[in-house]
């Protein structure tokens, strides 16, 4: 064989030492089988959070109330407790205080107007009436006195303006004849001259007598006009005294049955003081405590009814805005006639209608209300074996039923009974009993 040949069959170098390695699938590499089993747990986790959405809990069916979503009229009242009590109540407070004297009708009693009930004692209260009492003798007696100076002022002026009319008249006359005996030279001159003199004095004193006389009466006369003021102040003063000074013996302002009543004699009463009451024994009305939710809905003139063995009506007629342990009150009269068997103190049961009846859809009031505040209710499946909780939107109640204003659809049902063994879950499983 040539060499040519023998180098053309000799193996390559290194040929003995290369293998052939097979490639390996997308779909067997290590990390692809981990990625999967991440993807199918939050799938299953994705399902599970999309079905049950929270905390489950197992009932039976037997310990929950259900109830459907219907359409029907929908009567918007609520239920009230109205405390019967007197229509009118007229109260006994003294203007003054003082000692009880002497007690003449027991508490409970029928009184009539102007009855006298009760007298008491208060000696300061006569002091200031005696003392006022001189007060205005002395003032009216200082009102004769400048009277009558006012009198004498005037006329003592009406003396003295006489007297000076009459100096005058005489002294005109007196120059006057002087003046004709000056001009036929027989007169002397001086004699003229003293004679005009004293009529001009006369005359100026005249004018100063009338000045004077107007200024004393101006002057007199707003003093009197003062005086006059003071007295009639006085005096009503003193009839204000005299009426308390009467007040101290109590009388009965009106006819009705006296209550509250509860003073002995030698007791001491504030002024001010309440004795008691007395009441209209004969017609009544109803205050009523309504919850403070139903305060911006009740007005008056609203309607109220009253069923026992007839339908009686009353009507909202004052609203106390003033709430209290959550409630505030109600004043209710009766339209027309009233029950005859009602008394004092009696506690009747109403219905206060807030509107007219409407179509809405409803559910039937239960307690679930009081564990939700109204804010979500459990809805059952249609197979009945689960229920989800659900935010809903509910409207007026009343007694018996609940407005639904969104959150649920008619021939919808939900679960109305109490949700406090559960009222923290989110998903019910029912179980047959």
């Amino acid at each position: 064989m040539s060499p040519q040949n023998s180098a053309q069959n000799r193996p390559p170098s290194g040929a003995n030492m290369d293998r052939v390695i097979a490639r390996k699938s997308f779909f067997t590499q290590p990390w692809v089988k981990w990625v999967a089993i991440i993807l199918v747990g939050i799938a299953f986790a994705a399902f599970f959070l999309a079905n049950y959405n929270g905390q489950s809990f197992a009932i039976e069916g037997s310990r929950i109330t259900v109830a459907p979503v219907v359409a029907d009229q929908f009567e918007d009242y609520i239920p009230i407790r109205g405390r019967v009590t007197p229509l009118k109540t007229v109260f006994l407070d003294v203007i003054e205080g003082g000692q009880v004297q002497e007690r003449l009708v027991e508490d409970g009693a029928s009184v009539t107007a102007g009855q006298l009930l009760v007298t008491l004692n208060n000696t300061s209260l006569q002091l200031d009436v005696t003392r006022n009492e001189a007060m205005v003798t002395e003032q009216l007696n200082n009102m004769r006195t400048i009277e009558l100076q006012l009198e004498q002022n005037r006329l003592q002026h009406k003396r003295a303006l006489v007297e000076m009319d009459y100096q005058i008249q005489r002294l005109q006359r007196q120059v006057e004849r002087l003046s004709n005996l000056d001009q036929a030279g027989v007169a002397a001159k001086s004699q003229l001259e003293d004679s005009q003199d004293e009529l001009e004095y006369y005359r100026k004193r005249r004018e100063v007598t009338l000045e004077s006389q107007e200024t004393d009466a101006k002057l007199q006369e707003t003093q009197l006009k003062f005086l006059r003021q003071s007295a009639q102040q006085l005096e009503g003063n003193l009839r204000l005294a005299r009426t308390n000074l009467d007040a101290l013996n109590v009388r009965a302002p009106v006819s009705g049955k006296l209550s509250g009543f509860n003073i002995e004699v030698g007791q001491s009463i504030q002024r001010g003081g309440r004795l008691g009451q007395i009441d209209d024994p004969d017609d009544f009305k109803l205050r009523a405590s309504v919850d403070e939710f139903y305060l911006s809905r009740v007005d008056i003139g609203l309607q109220v009814r009253y069923d026992r063995d007839d339908e009686y009506f009353l009507t909202v007629q004052k609203i106390y805005p003033q709430v209290q342990d959550g409630q505030f009150e109600l004043d209710l009269h009766f339209d027309g006639e009233q029950p005859q068997d009602i008394k004092r103190g009696q506690t009747l049961q109403a219905r206060l209608t807030l509107g007219d009846a409407t179509e809405a859809l409803i559910i039937p009031n239960g307690t679930f209300f009081q564990d939700t505040g109204g804010n979500w209710i459990f809805v059952l499946s249609d197979d009945a074996s689960e229920a989800h909780r659900r935010n809903v939107r509910l409207g007026r109640r009343n007694t018996k039923y609940i407005e639904i204003l969104d959150g649920l659809a008619v021939g919808e049902r939900v679960i109305t009974s109490a949700y406090s063994s559960f009222k923290e879950m989110d998903h019910l499983i029912i179980q047959e009993d």
